[in-house]
């Protein structure tokens, strides 16, 4: 089904902003927002946070051994 929506300029350009930051396409953008709820702005923050993550672990930042073993832990049956 195609649908033709009248968005604003400054949206639009949100949208496709964050379609290619996150590799989608503005359907599967506005989709994600109509059928999970998840806002543009939910959406950039989600991307944004992934990228840092990324940039983190590339930089060698990871977790240690003893903070993997610690959560770990944390949910094994007693």
């Amino acid at each position: 089904m195609t649908v033709e929506l009248d968005i604003a300029p400054d949206l639009a350009a949100r949208i496709d902003a964050l379609a290619a930051r996150s590799g989608g396409s503005r359907s599967q953008i506005i989709q994600d927002a109509l059928e999970k709820g998840h806002s543009i702005e939910w959406q950039e923050r989600f991307v944004q946070k992934v990228e840092m993550a990324i940039e983190a672990a590339d930089r060698g930042e990871f977790a240690s051994h003893s903070d993997v073993d610690r959560v770990l832990n944390k949910y094994r049956p007693g």
